[in-house]
């Protein structure tokens, strides 16, 4: 059973995601009442991670947000005093299970693209903001087109910006090869994030041990590679950070696409953790086959079973399914039950959980990703 316990876990893909993300935000900030919560703990305070790619405007839509729209984010950060601070200051926090403090934003870049030095890089340098860029290295030393080069890495790792690891090669980490044992995979996947590693110390003097899975996707194998590593990992499904997540899935807020406007930003940038007792994942309604990692046959309709520390949040708490809008949930026995309406598509997908918080248009938020593969029983999508 994949549980997890504690008070409170690139294109066409990423797009529907993005896409699905936004719904969420509009439905939650047009349709839902504040509701006065008189119960609610305010004290689950939380911070939120930001995940951007390209800023520019010639780059693909699905990954990028405009120049202008990226300075509207920061600036509302700014004029709702905000806290902007470095992604490994929040790392450390995590691991010592102290309180994050709320209104508190970690800004990080994936892919360390051009744009993110020619436009990102100015403006936060400007406002003395800190950020994380997490690189896949092989580009960098290749030259290729549209990415940073070393020089200009090295320029923004000396003004304190954050080098972090993407791998060297932005593969599909969690994916046997033809005829490849899981020993020999381990091995590959082993040294592909350490010589990633190695070369940002080369080239930095950085060493942070903090990784982003490429495209966001992970299961227990690359999570139990990454923990005998000694790294913290962020994965692609959103919703603020809180003590006890799970520090090999930390979940970040992607940004991208021609739905990342001010309100969606605002309303996720606003975020609150649900106070969660447990999470249990199952293969299906009947509650009888306990799912051990996030991986499905095609065809499945998991089951998430939430238990929530203030159980009159229950009847308030609405979810979504990725290329489904709203999905059914029901309360059984103190605990709710969430599963799509329909069989999840082959790729990625996500549940997304959210319920009013009693503040004026803050809300609760639960994502959990799903990783389906095609009928053939192989991987559908290359991106």
């Amino acid at each position: 059973m994949l549980k997890v316990s504690g008070l409170h876990n690139c294109w066409k893909a990423f797009l529907s995601l993005v896409i699905f993300d936004w719904r969420i935000g509009q439905r939650i900030f047009f349709a839902a009442t504040v509701l006065t919560l008189a119960s609610v703990s305010l004290s689950s305070h939380a911070a939120v991670v930001l995940q951007y790619h390209h800023v520019s405007e010639s780059t693909p839509a699905s990954t990028s947000v405009t120049p202008a729209l990226f300075k509207q984010h920061m600036d509302y950060l700014a004029e709702h005093d905000f806290n902007i601070v470095p992604l490994p200051e929040l790392v450390d926090q995590l691991k010592q299970g102290k309180s994050l403090p709320d209104k508190t934003v970690a800004i990080t870049f994936d892919d360390a693209y051009e744009s993110v030095y020619n436009q990102a890089y100015p403006l936060l340098k400007k406002r003395d903001w800190p950020f994380t860029v997490f690189i896949n290295t092989d580009p960098h030393d290749q030259n290729k087109k549209s990415f940073a080069t070393w020089a200009q890495i090295q320029e923004m790792a000396k003004q304190g910006v954050t080098i972090a690891n993407h791998t060297t090669k932005h593969g599909h980490l969690l994916r046997l090869r033809d005829n490849e044992s899981r020993a020999r995979w381990r091995e590959r996947i082993k040294q592909e994030i350490l010589d990633a590693e190695q070369r940002i110390t080369e080239k930095t003097g950085q060493k942070h041990r903090l990784l982003a899975y490429p495209y966001g996707e992970y299961d227990n194998h690359v999570k139990a590679v990454l923990k005998e590593l000694d790294f913290v990992a962020f994965g692609q499904q959103s919703g603020p950070l809180f003590a006890l997540n799970d520090l090999l899935a930390l979940p970040r807020f992607p940004f991208g696409g021609s739905y990342g406007d001010l309100q969606d930003f605002a309303t996720k940038v606003n975020t609150r953790p649900f106070a969660i007792a447990s999470v249990e994942l199952y293969e299906d309604a009947a509650l009888k086959k306990p799912l051990d990692d996030l991986v499905l046959a095609h065809g499945k309709k998991p089951v998430m079973v939430v238990t929530l520390e203030d159980q009159k949040l229950l009847p308030r708490v609405n979810c979504f399914a990725s290329g489904q809008g709203a999905i059914k949930t029901e309360v059984r026995d103190g605990k709710l039950i969430v599963q799509a309406n329909n069989p999840l598509q082959a790729g990625r997908a996500r549940y997304n959980c959210t319920a009013p918080t009693g503040e004026n248009g803050r809300f609760f938020w639960l994502s959990q990703q799903w990783l389906t593969k095609g009928k053939d029983g192989r991987w559908a999508h290359e991106d």
